[in-house]
C-alpha cells in the first residue's frame, strides 16, 4: 500500500515516525509524500498543549473526510493523543481504522495490513515498554541532520506536564544501540546529530547507575563522518561540571545547549514542580559561559502559569534582560487535563497570558538583534542546506542554529557550494533571527 505519514509535535515524535516508515518499507509498503497517491494516512499526534491537541484533532478529521470521500482507504492514529484518549477516540471518529499507543509503534505494519478488512484494531503496550531500535529507520529531515533520541519518558512530573502519563517513566536507550544507530546514520550521509529526549542530562542513570551523557558524547565524537553533535533539553539542575567540561573539550560537540527553565520566579518554579531556582539557573548559565564563552544558550518560558502575578511577570522580564539568552521561546500556559496544575486556583485569563507572552517575546527580539549584531565581522563555520535561486544566495546554519527552531545564515558566494558542505563565512549583516555573510575560503572537510 501507499502510506502517507503526517508527523505532528516534537522531534521525538518525528523519530518514532521515521522508525515506523522504516518498518513499513521493509515490509514492502511504499511511503509517499503525496496525499493523492496515498491509500492509508498515518497521523502521529501530539497533545502536549492545547494548540497541538487542536491541530491533531483537526488533522484526523480532515483525513477521515478524505476516507468518506473515497480518496483514501484507511486512517491510522498514533502518538500522544492516541495514548491520552484511547477510550474515546474511536467513539468520536468511527472512520478511524486503527489506533496505536506511544509505546506500540512496532505494530504499525500489522495495522496497515489490516486496512481494507473492515476490522478496527487497537495496539497498546505497557506505558513503560521501551521499543527496540530496528536499524531500519528512514530519516525524514531532508538535510544532513538527524535526531538521535537517547531516552524515552520522564520522571520529573512538572505540574503542568502530561508527558509522564503518556510516555511513561524515564528509560535510557542502551548506549550500544545508540552508537550503532549513529554509525548507521553517518554511513547514510548524516553529518549532524541532534540529541533529544524529554531530558538528556540524566541519560544512563536508570541502567548504568550514573549520568552517562559525557561518555555518550565521547563515543559519538569518535564516529567518522559526524561533524556536529547538538544537545537539546538539558534541565538546569542536572547540568554539572563533568558535562560542561566534556562539551568544552570535544571538538564535534557544538557550543549550543537547549536548557528549558520555564520561569524565573522561585514561587512560580515551586508551583510548577521544577527542581531549581533562579539562583541555580543563573549559576548554571555562568558556568556554561565561563567554560565556553561562545556558547549559544536556548531556553523556554511559560507565561501566565496559575497564580502568577504581575510582579512574577516583571521578575521574569528583568531576568530575561539580565541573562540575554541567545534563543528564547515563550508559550502561554496551557491548562491540560490530567495535570496537577489544571486544578490549581487562580487560573489566568487567556488575554493576559498572551499579553505577557508577547511582552517577553518583544524584549527577546531586541536582545536577539543585539546579540546577532555582535557577530558582524566574525567568521563562522556554516553547514550549507540549499540555494535560493530568487535571491542568489545559499542558506545554511551555524553551530548556533538548531534545525527547524532557530534562524539561518544566508551566504553569498561566487563559487558553487555543495549541500552538506561546511564552509567558512564572514558575517556582514543581520536581522533579529538570521545572519548574512560572504564565503571567505575553501570548504572545510
Amino acid at each position: 500500500m501507499n502510506v502517507l505519514f503526517i508527523s505532528l509535535g516534537c522531534d521525538k515524535n518525528r523519530v518514532d515516525s521515521e522508525e515506523m516508515i522504516g518498518l513499513l518499507r521493509s515490509a514492502g509498503h511504499n511511503v509517499t509524500d503525496m496525499e493523492e497517491e496515498a491509500d492509508v494516512v498515518v497521523i502521529n499526534t501530539c497533545s502536549f498543549i492545547r494548540d497541538a491537541k487542536d491541530e491533531s484533532v483537526e488533522t484526523i478529521i480532515e483525513m477521515c473526510d478524505l476516507k468518506n470521500q473515497g480518496v483514501i482507504k484507511g486512517v491510522i492514529v498514533t502518538g500522544c493523543l492516541a495514548e491520552q484518549y484511547k477510550s474515546d477516540i474511536r467513539n468520536e471518529l468511527t472512520e478511524i481504522d486503527a489506533v496505536l499507543g506511544t509505546t506500540a509503534y512496532e505494530s504499525i505494519v500489522d495495522a496497515v495490513n489490516m486496512i481494507g478488512t473492515g476490522k478496527y484494531c487497537e495496539y497498546f503496550k505497557d506505558i513503560n515498554h521501551l521499543p527496540k531500535r530496528t536499524g531500519k529507520r528512514v530519516v525524514s529531515t531532508g538535510t544532513f541532520m538527524a535526531y538521535l533520541k537517547i531516552a524515552e519518558g520522564c520522571d520529573k512530573h512538572c505540574t503542568y506536564c502530561i508527558i509522564p502519563k503518556l510516555r511513561g517513566g524515564y528509560r535510557s536507550i542502551p548506549m550500544d544501540e545508540l552508537i550503532d544507530e549513529a554509525k548507521n546514520l553517518s554511513e547514510n550521509g548524516v553529518k549532524e546529530l541532534t540529541l533529544v529526549a524529554q531530558e538528556i542530562t540524566v541519560y544512563g542513570v536508570d541502567i548504568y547507575g550514573k549520568k552517562m551523557l559525557p561518555e555518550l558524547l565521547k563515543n559519538l565524537s569518535d564516529i567518522e563522518g559526524i561533524e556536529w553533535i547538538r544537545l537539546l533539553y538539558c534541565y538546569p539542575e542536572e547540568i554539572d561540571e563533568e558535562l560542561v567540561k566534556t562539551m568544552a573539550s570535544l571538538k564535534k560537540v557544538c557550543h549550543y545547549i537547549d536548557m528549558p527553565i520555564q520561569h524565573a520566579s522561585d514561587d512560580i518554579l515551586k508551583r510548577m514542580g521544577r527542581r531549581t531556582s533562579r539562583a541555580d539557573i543563573e549559576a548554571k548559565v555562568a558556568m556554561l559561559r565561563e567554560a565556553m564563552p561562545d556558547i549559544c544558550i536556548r531556553t523556554t518560558l511559560i507565561a501566565g502559569f496559575p497564580g502568577e502575578t504581575k510582579a512574577d511577570h516583571e521578575e521574569c522580564m528583568s531576568f530575561v534582560q539580565k541573562m540575554r539568552f541567545d534563543r528564547l521561546g515563550v508559550f502561554s500556559y496551557s491548562r491540560e487535563d490530567g495535570t496537577p496544575a489544571a486544578a490549581f486556583e487562580d487560573q489566568i485569563e487567556d488575554e493576559l497570558k498572551d499579553s505577557w507572552r508577547d511582552e517577553l517575546m518583544e524584549l527577546q527580539s531586541e536582545i536577539s538583534y543585539d546579540n546577532n549584531s555582535e557577530l558582524i565581522g566574525q567568521k563562522l563555520f556554516v553547514m550549507i542546506e540549499g540555494y535560493l535561486f530568487d535571491d542568489d544566495v545559499y542558506v545554511g546554519r551555524s553551530y548556533r542554529d538548531c534545525s527547524e527552531v532557530d534562524g539561518y545564515v544566508f551566504v553569498s558566494s561566487q563559487k558553487e557550494l555543495l549541500t552538506g558542505s561546511l564552509v567558512n563565512v564572514i558575517i556582514n549583516d543581520c536581522s533579529e533571527y538570521d545572519l548574512y555573510g560572504q564565503l571567505v575560503e575553501e570548504e572545510i572537510e
